[in-house]
């Protein structure tokens, strides 16, 4: 037909329509008004309705018509069973094309019928208000409301069964499933995990068998359906749909394949280990192999990208080098796995090496970064997974990040300082970054790095240059104020009490390394200032004696450095820090039945025990830094005094077998008494009044002995 002609077909239809609409205004019974309406319907279907003309029909009839067609029971003579229920859907289908509508109440408590349909049995008369259903509900889902209103009201389980069952339409109904999982998936999977996971065992069924290109466009689509919570691997359903990922996986990557077919399984790969680590991969040869393959696949594809980066190719590959980021990290981890490993010796020095070269690319595309390109998310995980390698890895590569180092710095203090949308964006993690308390933190990842390389000469100059120390201290402070928010809701160890820790490692390796930064920097006063205050807090919280550990023996060895400034002067805040060092110190060890015999021998404290392979290191470093404490603060032997601990430690020490307490413990203890019995004749009296004479000869304290035979 010409144009003029499809113009005046157009025109008859509208004044047709418009005499319709007329007719369904003025019509006198239900008769009238439904002869109308199947003309109205009909032009409706053939989608020849304008927005001005649909709110037309929306005006003459509302949602009160199409109600009532809804929910009669009784089709006109000769008609199918459904008829009005048809016309009533049609209707509804038509508004739901005006955004407002679609959101309107009378629309939305229309889902469970809804699904009603769709999970009904599909006869050929009843295709057309499937259609309308799955155009109604398109239309809700990309309103405001629709998403939640969908998952509340059951649609997720609906549709499920839509697929499942192969229904008309299913290639619409998993369309919608993946809008409302990008949308709310941690919801779907609450209240839908049962339905939700019989789509998975379909798609990764028709993933395993299906050998034409639809595997590879399911490799788009599996994602989706692989949640984070609740792990697949504590479901037997779940554990059969990862076996098929996995064969399906080490199917396609062992083949030869062109770059459009590897990256979307690399990703598929990369959401099973975000999901569940390297639980999917099975042990044993095969599954050695496999890992191995993903791991050297991830680091091919990140030198390819990043060795001589084309800006316009890394911009097309940032997705997939991301996903390869992941797979590179599991590879970290399992090099690093002692129990159960996956891979064997041969294969793990391999593959550092190869990871090694893919670490190299990595610093390599840093260097080339420019200032206006610190936002990029993709920056960011770059800067993720090298923190991941230099945390484990001290001895490679040490050339390339020491010159890299002042980038680094700069990175993280310009997201801290600034706030950056960089990291707020979802990125690949092993770990969870919930408690992190930072949507900017970059420096979380680089502090185990930072925390080697402060042991070390070069490296370390490097990030005192930098002010990589004042950064570290605000960071500090940030972090302390981030797990302190919810006063008695410290949860167990969170990401920000990890960093806490760390941080408290660079800080040590500072004050041992770099004392006379200590004095100079002023920084570092404000660090003692934190610290004095933090211990008394953190100390009667359970759970917590690993960083209270840390921040006690910083705080004494930052106070023998510090000795002369005005926070330490006999202050309250410092008199409490110390007598909540005192504690922790006095507190690690006390008596137990010796098994050997029948009497007492030196044991960890209980409350202790379980944290005390992380523990120990820095209790012995903190008695050695309070012994050098003593004669610097006059007032500290009577902060002993008060709390009773020589008369607890005699006590001890008469009782147990001194075989059971061994040298490097005696030691500790000699170090502390000796410097307390010089330099406080009360403390000495203690002492000697516990027979701290006899005990002194009993263990081989002879420093001890000598003080305590002078006069």
């Amino acid at each position: 037909p010409t144009p003029q002609a499809m113009a005046s077909d157009a025109g008859d239809r509208n004044s047709t329509l418009k005499r319709c609409l007329g007719v369904l205004r003025d019509a006198r019974n239900d008769s009238e008004q439904l002869a109308a309406l199947l003309l109205v319907t009909k032009a409706v279907r053939a989608g020849e309705v304008d927005a001005k003309t649909r709110r037309q029909i929306f005006d003459a009839i509302g949602f009160t018509f199409p109600n009532r067609l809804l929910t009669s029971r009784q089709p006109p003579a000769g008609c199918p069973e459904h008829t009005f229920r048809a016309l009533g859907l049609t209707l509804l289908a038509c508004f739901c094309t005006d955004p407002e509508l679609a959101g309107h109440s009378q629309i939305l408590n229309k889902i469970p019928t809804f699904n009603d349909i769709l999970v009904s049995s599909c006869n050929p008369d009843s295709t057309s208000m499937i259609d309308d259903v799955y155009q109604c509900l398109s239309a809700v889902m990309a309103t405001s409301r629709g998403p939640r209103e969908l998952v509340t009201k059951g649609t997720v389980s609906a549709l499920c069964q839509a697929y499942v069952n192969c229904s008309y339409g299913s290639d619409r109904a998993l369309t919608l499933l993946l809008g409302l999982l990008a949308i709310a998936e941690a919801k779907c999977w609450q209240r839908d995990a049962p339905h939700l996971l019989a789509v998975l065992s379909k798609l990764t069924n028709d993933f395993l068998k299906t050998e034409d290109m639809t595997k590879f466009e399911l490799c788009e689509v599996l994602p989706r359906f692989i949640p984070l919570s609740p792990p697949l691997t504590q479901d037997s359903q779940g554990c059969e749909c990862l076996h098929r990922l996995y064969k399906g996986l080490a199917n396609i990557l062992g083949s030869k394949l062109s770059q459009s077919q590897r990256d979307p399984a690399l990703k598929l790969a990369a959401c099973l280990v975000q999901a569940c680590g390297s639980e999917w991969i099975p042990t044993g040869n095969a599954g050695s192999k496999f890992l191995a393959l993903l791991v050297n696949l991830a680091c091919v594809e990140v030198r390819l990208t990043l060795e001589e980066p084309d800006p316009l190719e890394v911009e097309g590959k940032k997705e997939v080098v991301t996903a390869c980021y992941v797979l590179i990290e599991m590879g970290i981890q399992e090099c690093l796995r002692e129990e159960k490993p996956l891979l064997e010796e041969v294969q793990k020095m391999q593959l550092v090496r190869i990871m090694e070269e893919a670490f190299g690319a990595v610093i390599f595309y840093l260097r080339q970064v420019k200032q206006e390109e610190l936002q990029d998310p993709f920056i960011f995980a770059s800067v993720r997974i090298l923190g991941a390698w230099m945390a484990e890895e001290t001895s490679s590569l040490k050339q390339e990040i020491c010159e890299l180092l002042p980038f680094l710095v700069h990175y993280a203090k310009k997201l801290f300082k600034e706030g950056s949308p960089a990291a707020s964006l979802p990125q690949p993690e092993l770990v969870s970054t919930e408690g992190s308390g930072l949507p900017q933190d970059a420096l979380r990842f680089l502090l185990p790095g930072f925390c080697h390389l402060t042991a070390e000469d070069r490296p370390r100059d490097i990030l005192i240059s930098e002010g990589a120390p004042a950064l570290l201290c605000e960071y500090f402070l940030h972090q302390w104020e981030v797990l302190t928010s919810e006063p008695r809701s410290l949860t167990p160890l969170t990401s920000t009490e990890m960093s806490l820790q760390t941080a408290c490692g660079i800080f040590l390796n500072l004050v041992v390394t770099a004392p006379d930064l200590i004095r100079r920097d002023k920084t570092f006063s404000s660090l003692m200032d934190i610290l004095l205050k933090s211990l008394p807090l953190l100390l009667p919280q359970k759970d917590h004696l690993v960083l209270a550990a840390n921040i006690a023996t910083l705080g004494l060895m930052m106070a023998r450095i510090l000795a002369s400034s005005a926070v330490l002067q006999g202050t309250q805040s410092a008199q409490e820090f110390f007598g909540a060092a005192i504690r922790f110190l006095s507190q690690a060890h006390t008596t137990q039945a010796d098994p050997g015999s029948d009497g007492l021998a030196a044991a960890v404290s209980p409350a202790y025990a379980s944290a005390w392979a992380d523990v120990r290191e820095l209790w012995f470093l903190g008695m050695q830094a309070l012994a050098g404490c003593v004669p610097l603060f006059p007032w500290l032997p009577q902060a002993v005094l008060q709390a009773r601990w020589l008369e607890g430690l005699s006590e001890l020490l008469a009782r147990v077998a001194p075989a059971s307490v061994d040298f490097e413990l005696i030691a500790a203890f000699q170090g502390v008494l000796v410097e307390l019995a010089r330099a406080s004749k009360p403390c000495r009296d203690v002492i000697l009044s516990h027979h701290g004479g006899e005990w002194a000869n009993l263990y081989g304290m002879a420093a001890l002995e000598q003080c305590l035979s002078e006069q």
